[in-house]
């Protein structure tokens, strides 16, 4: 068993501080573009065609994952001040909520290019799972997303989290690094499908399927070993917001794999 007790700021610059967050944030933006560089250029297109999509994206993600925090687990916010929905700074984002504001932005991106929708989320699964570890481990240093009290030897104590004296922090399980190796995990899986379809001419749909049905499955069976949070207010439920909010990408999932290998065994 250990202590994470890291302080979240890297360094200061004045006024100014440096969050581990920040720094994953900036590497997962950078490798999640990169990862989507790579797969429009061996399409055949331009750079700039890569380019277009970033600012709108960036936005999207950074807009959404706030938004849908406040929508799906603190909607009191609005009432006792709107305008700090707008406080990024203050923490609270949603992957839910930044998957739901991606979708749209790449919708929009594919009618501008006039590229499938299919296409466009294929070669984008690579960033999404890329990504999606790298803000984990920015919630580690962060000391937030934690999981359940435990008294299993891989139990970690969070003071930062808890704000007791070390002696009385619980031991709890480590969800985040559990869900940062799942987003490598399935960027993995993800790597050896593209190759082991033939690359370019794996079926369309094909990716994305994936990508969804094994992350948010993932992030369905994390939520059970998470601190109790945004839980649906309904005596009878058992599961969290985010179990919930999962289930409609694990379908998606499969209906986009199913139409991926119809289209496939009728070629």
């Amino acid at each position: 068993m250990e202590i994470w007790n890291v302080d979240p700021v890297l360094f200061k610059l004045g006024p100014l501080q440096v969050r581990y967050y920040g720094v994953c944030f900036a590497v997962a933006l950078l490798g999640g573009y990169l990862l989507w560089r790579w797969q429009i250029l061996r399409s055949g297109r331009s750079e700039a065609v890569a380019e277009r999509v970033l600012l709108p994206s960036v936005l999207a993600v950074v807009a959404g994952a706030r938004l849908g925090h406040i929508f799906f687990y603190e909607p009191e916010i609005i009432a006792q001040n709107p305008l700090r929905a707008f406080y990024v700074w203050e923490g609270g984002l949603a992957s839910h909520g930044a998957a739901i504001a991606l979708v749209a932005t790449l919708w929009w991106y594919s009618r501008r290019e006039k590229i499938a929708m299919e296409e466009v989320s294929d070669r984008f699964a690579f960033s999404i799972a890329w990504a999606a570890a790298w803000v984990r481990i920015g919630n580690l240093f962060n000391s937030e997303i934690v999981g359940r009290v435990t008294t299993r030897d891989y139990g970690i104590k969070f003071p930062r989290f808890d704000g007791v004296a070390l002696e009385n922090v619980p031991y709890r399980i480590p969800t985040q690094i559990y869900e940062a190796v799942m987003g490598f995990a399935v960027m993995g899986l993800l790597l050896w499908a593209d190759r082991a379809l033939g690359g370019e001419k794996r079926p369309r749909g094909m990716m994305i399927a994936l990508c969804l049905i094994l992350y948010f499955s993932g992030r369905f069976t994390v939520e059970f070993f998470k601190a109790q949070q945004g839980f649906v207010n309904d005596s009878n439920s058992s599961l969290t917001m985010g179990q919930y909010l999962s289930l409609p990408f694990v379908a998606a999932g499969i209906v986009w794999l199913w139409s991926s290998l119809r289209r496939r065994g009728a070629r």
